[in-house]
This record gives C-alpha cells, structure tokens and sequence, in this order.
C-alpha cells in the first residue's frame, strides 16, 4: 500500500505530495493539467526506465520519494467456494479483509532522484539501491491499469497465477505437489545424463580416472592423518632438543640446591619469623604452596623426558609416510579434502563404466518413476483448474456485465502443453480470452483494439479476484474513457467494490466515480512566480468537494450544478 509520494520537478510539477487513502482515491482535473505526471513519478517508484526529458525546464535533477507499506496477504479460502457468477459472500468478504488487516506489513520508504544528464541515483530505506531493486520490491505490489500501460493481464505468463489465485488452497496445493515432482523429476533425468555421460568417457579420461583410483588408494590417505602426522614429526624429528629440555627444568628443580630446595630454606625462615609476628605465616603458607606445583612440575618434566624414545627406523618411515602424503596435495591438494574428493570422483568414474548398464538401468528406472509421478500431479494440477477455469471466467464476465460491456464475455482457456513444454508454472497453458459477443470468436486478451475494454476487463478481474490477489494497490488512469449515463453509475459501483479489497487510485473524468473517493485531490496547472505554468495538487476538504464535483457534471459551477454535486456527495457519503 502507498503511504505517501512526494514528488520534486517533474515535468510541470514543482513540488506535491500525494496521500492516498487505504480505500478508493480520485484524482480530478482539467485536460492537460498534468494528471498523468503524478503515474510517471510512481513508474519511476516501480524501476521503469528514466526519461531525462522528465527533469522539470530550469532545475537540475528530479526526484521522487515513496512511503510503503507493503502487505503479506494470507490465501483466501472464499474465493473458491462461493458460486462463480455472484459477488462474494459479505461475511466471508469481511473475514478475508479481517486476516488481511491482520498480516504482516513491512515499511519501505523509497526515494529515486534523476539529473537533467540522464543519470539516476536510488535509495531504499536510506541505503544506496538499484533500479532493480525498485522493480523486485516495489513493482509487484502494484499495478498500473492505463489503457497504455503493460499490465500483468495482458501477458498470458501471469494468468495461471491469477487463476491459481482465485481457485484457492485445492490449487495452490496442487501447484506445490506439481513443483515437488517436477523438481524430482528433473533431478533423476540429471543423474541418468550424467551415467551415460560417463558411458561414453574417452579412453583418456578413463585411464586418468583408473590412474588417479589407484595412485590414492596406494597410499590410502585417511581424513585428519596429514595433521597428525605433522604434529608426531615434529616431537619425532625433535625429540633429542625435546629430552634435553625436559631433563633440564628437571634437574633446576629437583637437584641439590635447586628451586625446590630453595624454595624449602624459604619456608624454614618464614616459619622461624612467624614465632615472633604471625604476619610471616600466611607467606609460609604460600610458599608451600607453590611447592607442591614445582613438585608437580618437576615429575611431569621426568616423565616427558622418559616416554620421549628416539626410533630411527619409526621416524624414517613416518617421513616416508609424509612424503606420500605430500605428493598427493601436490597434485590433488591443496586440502587433503580434495585428495578424498578427487578419489571420490575418480572412483565414481570407473564404476559407471565398469558398471555402466546396471547403473543407467538403475537411473533410467528412476526417471520412469518420477515421471509417472509428475504425471498424475500434473493431471492434479490440470484438473484443479479445468475445474475453476470456466467458474472464473463467470465471475469476471459478471462483472463485466455490471460494467454493461455489451455482452462481451472472458473465456479462461487451459489448454496441455507438451511434456518438453512443462515448467514450473504448470504442465498446460492458461490464457484469458475475450469474446465481444455472444457470436464472435474468443480471442486472446492482448488483441482488443479498444484500451477502455482492456480497463474494464482488468478492473472485472481485479474485483472477481478480491482480497487473494496479490497487488495491493490498483492505479487506474482513464478507466472511463468513452463511458457515461448508466454506465458511469456502474463503473463506479464496481470501483467502490473494488476498493474494499485494495487500495485504489483513479484518475477520472466522471463525477459519479469522484464521489465516490474516500480522498479527493484536485490537479491544476497554473502559472507559476516565473511565468513558467506549474501543476498543483490539492486535496479537497469536504467543502471544498461540491464545486469540483459540479464542475465536472457541467462544466461550470451554478447553483443547480452545486445541488446536484452536494446531493451525490449526501449520498454516497
């Protein structure tokens, strides 16, 4: 959801900021007066492509700022149980948007800045960022619904989700299931290539890998040995310097008139003194003591000296061992890791081909196995939306018919792909097609000549879809091109529906949209101190509503266009 856009020297705007409300807001207007500014600021919040043909006449840069808060929704059980042709249940309705309310919303605040030379700087939460980090976290929580815009719905790519979307949990764990098996899938079909790559290894390869095999398990290097190995040489190829250490710390403690019987004559004293002043005691005390260490000390130090046995025959081969080892890191290394590892390789190697046909036959086994079993969760999937396919297809189609669409219908086609075809979407193709009439072909939805139908269209499915859609909020610029009389009274109502799922901004022309705006903002270009015209964004207070209103009914504003506006306003209050 939007929270808030502040927009600097775009185009004719100097500086506005845009507040939209949760629910349905209108922007109003003249022609020409810049409305269409306030949606390329909120492209370039979404990582379109700058234009430095955008940077207002006379300023260095522009820059556009954005406060989201960007929605979790949860899946939505209703959408799928209700009957297709009828608006959804109320209480359910109430429910969806109760655990919506409920999910977890993450703030985002965004800022893009573009210099009059075409460069671009952005910022995400105050840290430096790229366009496509706009396009990742921004883009798909929102939708642009202009009858020039590219939108999710006219790329055949996003149907399946939609419809996944609206038929629920059966679908959504069908679509799990299918991925689980297509993943598997793929997985044993990549095992079974890689036996039959080693088939058909080149004698070369294969004597380096018998080389290799035989050449480690020669020397049989164990994990953890190399380590050892280098600690036990070092005390072997030191052991004489080692013995004579350990010896002299003995004899400095331990001989006549070393540290421990010097240690005792201090002791003697001490005790002697302490007969006079008792302060000396607890110094004797001290001194026995640390005694009883050097005593420790000094048996340890005869016992290292005497477990330490010089074995020239022993050192030798543990030199010779190292030297084994060593040559194997040189060529293999450098971790005696990759030594196990190049074994592991090598002997895998010599075991397919030695043992090439039980293995592939193995492995082809395995594919025959997951494919089956990719095969009923596709035919899972398949089902689950065969089955929901024509029931969304009602529902948008009544919504269209709300719309008073001349009878024109949406035909959600699912049509199986070839195996080689299959992804992660799904094993068949799903594409919206539109019919203008009850006698016309079905045709797919990118081919419809008239931009106002594709608005029409879109905003049906957006409002058949409800609360599990996954955009938050809807922008629709001129949704009501073409449109009055009964019509515009319907597009209306439809809007409304719509913005008690999503958070939806309408540029329009029609008075009976713009009442119905839970926020109203008024755009104006005027001149600005420079003379240079400048458009205005100014939300409308509720007294301010009336003449605006009235304006766009007839016009001008009189006291009969002011009634009337104050009598719509009344209304849908």
């Amino acid at each position: 959801m939007i929270d808030e856009i502040q927009v600097q020297n775009l185009a004719l705007i100097r500086d506005a900021v845009l507040e939209p409300a949760c629910g349905l807001t209108v922007l109003t207007g003249e022609t020409g007066a810049g409305k269409t500014a306030l949606l390329s600021a909120l492209k370039l919040l979404m990582g379109e492509r700058a234009d430095k043909s955008l940077v207002r006449d006379g300023t260095e840069s522009l820059q556009v700022s954005g406060r989201f808060f960007l929605r979790r929704r949860p899946m939505a059980d209703d959408a799928a149980d209700g009957a297709a042709a009828e608006d959804p249940d109320p209480e359910s309705a109430a429910a969806v948007a109760d655990e919506a309310d409920e999910a977890e919303e993450v703030e985002l605040v965004a800022q893009r800045r573009i210099r009059a030379d075409g460069r671009s700087r952005v910022s995400i939460d105050g840290s430096m960022a790229s366009v496509k980090d706009l396009a990742r976290q921004v883009a798909p929580s929102i939708d642009l619904c202009g009858q020039h815009e590219h939108q999710r719905l006219l790329n055949p790519a996003t149907h399946a989700e939609l419809l996944d979307a609206w038929a629920g949990p059966v679908a959504e764990r069908a679509l799990t299931s299918y991925r689980e098996a297509l993943a598997a899938a793929q997985a044993a079909e990549k095992e079974l290539a890689r036996i039959r790559d080693a088939a058909a290894s080149s004698s070369a390869q294969l004597d380096d890998a018998r080389f290799t095999l035989r050449r480690i398990d020669d020397v049989s290097p164990e994990a953890g040995e190399y380590e050892a190995l280098a600690a036990d040489l070092e005390k072997a190829e030191h052991a004489e310097s080692l013995a004579r250490a350990a010896n002299s710390a003995y004899a400095a403690l331990s001989d006549e008139d070393g540290a421990i019987d010097s240690l005792a004559s201090a002791i003697a004293a001490l005790d002697g003194g302490a007969r006079y002043d008792s302060e000396l005691a607890p110094l004797a005390q001290s001194l026995r003591e640390a005694g009883y260490v050097l005593e420790d000390v000094a048996r340890e130090a005869l016992d290292y000296r005497d477990a330490i046995d010089f074995d020239a025959e022993t050192l030798a081969a543990q030199q010779e061992r190292m030297a084994a080892l060593q040559g194997l890191l040189r060529t293999y290394g450098p971790r005696m890791e990759d030594v196990l590892a190049a074994r592991e390789q090598a002997a895998d190697l010599v075991s397919m081909v030695d043992e090439g046909a039980e293995r592939e036959k193995a492995a082809q086994a395995a594919v025959e196995r997951a494919e089956a079993a990719l095969a009923e969760a596709a035919a899972t999937l398949d089902e689950a939306r065969r089955e929901a396919a024509p029931r969304f297809g009602q529902a948008v189609t009544a919504h269209m018919n709300r719309l008073e669409m001349g009878g024109a219908e949406l035909v959600c086609d699912v049509a199986p792909l070839p195996r080689a075809s299959w992804t992660r979407a799904g094993s068949s193709a799903v594409e919206f097609l539109f019919r203008p009439g009850a006698s016309m072909q079905a045709r797919p939805l990118a081919r419809i000549a008239s931009g106002g139908e594709v608005s029409r269209v879109m905003l049906a499915v957006k409002v058949a879809l409800g609360a599990v859609d996954a955009v938050d909020t809807l922008v629709f610029d001129e949704v009501d091109a073409g449109v009055g009389g009964s019509v515009a009274n319907a597009l209306a109502d439809v809007l409304a529906d719509l913005a008690t799922t999503h958070q939806v901004i309408v540029v329009t022309h029609l008075a009976q949209v713009a009442v119905r705006g839970q926020s109203h903002y008024l755009v104006r270009k005027e001149s600005g101190a420079d003379g240079a015209p400048e458009t205005h964004l100014t939300p409308l207070a509720a007294e301010d509503r009336p003449a605006e209103i009235a304006r766009m009914l007839s016009g001008d504003i009189t006291e009969t266009s002011l009634a009337h506006a104050r009598e719509l306003l009344a209304h849908h209050a």
